[in-house]
């Protein structure tokens, strides 16, 4: 039987397990559309309270996790990815991961988060070896994993792991995983370590700027995000390694789950539609406004507002502009939850203006679905934007974005053009109240004037394909060079790339991997540039992957 590529993705969400924005969603959806691809894929992630943990089942033994201060143990569930086989394993620690946050109470962050997410990526590591399934490619996610491909070039030196590749995705550089500068001796590494290539940034220990520096490809979910890191604007202190890296460093855009996302099937919308007849898009915008206690007007365009109050979705903006806006007649839902603050002045206006603003905190996911199918207009006034999702998500229901060109958003709206009808969207590049309202009346001008233009927008919007396809047959070439560069052959299995992602690479795929680099090897004080050798290739779990006799007992 021929070899798949074994990928692992470790990260601190997974929709609908546990989730607080994109990357939840990517991860709940990508290894999916990778084990469509015939990769051998698993996902490993924290057990938090909250979730249903009945449904997992419990794996006999007991993992144990060395620490700073010495052994760590868990117990490890098993589940499956929503609607696949995807396998997902949960690290079961009480005092880590059993609380009502996933990183604490918004806004602060609990105390003790690096010592918790060190052992989740120690923890993940030692689990694959416990299971006796040895990873081709490891991917970590953002801050939480960001000591995986550390802990690969240092601790795993001449272990099972230190074959494995690493590929690590920036999904929003604005959180880094930044603590004190004396904090290092949480991850068990030597202060040897705290240099200015890996964890030293400004007197602080960022566990981001050591991942960029260890991993063997970077990726990041946008090819604008890409471009915009390397940028001081951008790139939060780390525009300098990421623009060393840059030949590493690729731009992979998400996408969606085109199966949850189609409002000819939903069934959490009043009427069903599709790109072809759009009737029923009509009778959800009625239902919407209903639900929203809004006038159920046809005449009148809904605009929607679905985010995180955060500033990087510039909703500071978006409240210096909303009188102007509401001036004009429109009706505007407001979807989301973050800034307390924020959350009362958009409460407040909304109970001011409530035959024109219904203002819905915290966020409801069924209630997304039916704002995303009944709206016309999604407002998307972001700061900065790696990719977006919901953008994507407005285009599949007919729902036109109104949003500032930047990162993922730049790459997935197509400006308006008045002459032809073409684009799927509205876009503005200067983030001042003025140019987002000024954006806001033109779109709502196209909607009252040119309602021929808007009808093939949203046609042409919802034709495009914004599915994980795509997404995954990059991802598969980029872990193909990365296992390239990291063992210094190429992955074969004597099939080729497009029969199941796994398989003999592209010539391009090769050379790529050839011109990328990868930061040298450490294993404690010793620092080289040698490249690890091959590490022998396990053989594959039973297909029960359930009951590991080979996970340690520990009393």
């Amino acid at each position: 039987m021929p070899m798949r590529l074994k990928v692992l993705f470790v990260t601190s969400e997974c929709a609908p397990f546990a989730t607080t924005g994109g990357l939840g969603e990517v991860i709940g959806a990508l290894p999916k559309a990778l084990h469509r691809r015939g990769l051998d894929v698993r996902v490993i992630m924290p057990l938090y309270a909250g979730m249903s943990w009945a449904q997992f089942e419990p794996l006999e033994g007991v993992l144990s996790v060395p620490m700073w201060f010495g052994m760590a143990h868990a117990r490890v569930r098993l589940g499956r990815l929503r609607g696949s086989e995807v396998p997902i394993y949960f690290l079961e620690h009480h005092r880590y991961f059993d609380r009502p946050h996933l990183y604490g109470p918004p806004p602060d962050a609990y105390s003790d988060n690096l010592e918790r997410f060190a052992f989740l990526s120690r923890g993940a590591l030692e689990l694959v070896k416990a299971l006796g399934w040895i990873p081709d490619v490891i991917h970590a996610n953002d801050w939480p994993t960001a000591l995986v491909p550390v802990y690969v070039n240092t601790v795993e030196w001449a272990q099972p792991l230190h074959g494995s590749a690493t590929l690590y995705t920036i999904h929003n550089l604005a959180y880094q995983g930044v603590y004190d500068g004396g904090a290092l001796f949480i991850t068990s590494l030597g202060r040897e370590h705290y240099n200015s290539s890996e964890f030293e940034h400004f007197g602080t220990t960022n566990l981001t700027k050591a991942a960029l520096h260890h991993s063997t490809l970077l990726t990041t979910v946008s090819p604008t995000y890409a471009r915009e890191i390397q940028m001081p604007e951008y790139g939060c202190g780390l525009d300098g390694i990421l623009a060393e890296r840059r030949n590493d460093l690729v731009g992979v855009l998400n996408g969606i789950d085109a199966d949850e996302w189609n409002p000819e099937t939903d069934p959490r919308l009043a009427a069903r539609f599709t790109a072809d007849d759009l009737a029923g898009k009509a009778s959800c915008k009625a239902a919407l406004q209903e639900e929203a206690g809004l006038p159920v007007r046809s005449d009148v365009p809904v605009l929607a507002l679905i985010a995180r109050l955060v500033p990087q979705k510039g909703v500071d903006v978006f409240a210096h502009a909303l009188d102007t806006v509401l001036g004009w007649g429109v009706q505007l839902i407001m979807l989301g939850s973050g800034d307390p603050e924020a959350e009362r002045f958009f409460s407040s206006r909304a109970r001011s203006r409530n035959k024109q603003f219904c203002a819905w905190f915290p966020f409801d996911d069924a209630r997304a679905h039916r704002i995303q199918a009944g709206a016309d207009f999604l407002l998307m006034p972001s700061r900065f934007e790696p990719c977006g999702l919901s953008q994507l998500q407005a285009m599949r229901c007919g729902t036109l974005p109104i949003v500032r060109a930047t990162g993922g958003l730049a790459d997935t709206v197509a400006n308006y053009d008045e002459g032809t009808g073409a684009g799927t969207g509205f876009a503005f590049y200067d983030l001042r109240p003025d140019s987002l309202a000024d954006t806001i009346g033109w779109a709502v001008s196209t909607w009252h004037n040119r309602p021929d233009h808007v009808d093939v927008m949203r046609r042409r919007a919802m034709a495009e394909d914004h599915s994980w396809d795509q997404a995954a047959r990059e991802y598969s070439r980029l872990y193909l060079a990365a296992y390239t560069r990291r063992r210094g052959h190429p992955f074969s299995d004597g099939t080729s790339v497009e029969a199941d992602g796994a398989g003999r690479p592209d010539p391009q795929d090769v050379a790529r991997a050839a011109a990328v680099g990868t930061p040298g090897v450490h294993r404690g004080t010793k620092r080289g540039s040698t490249p690890p050798m091959p590490s022998e290739r396990l053989p594959p779990l039973p297909a029960r992957l359930a009951r590991p006799t080979a996970l340690p007992m520990r009393s």
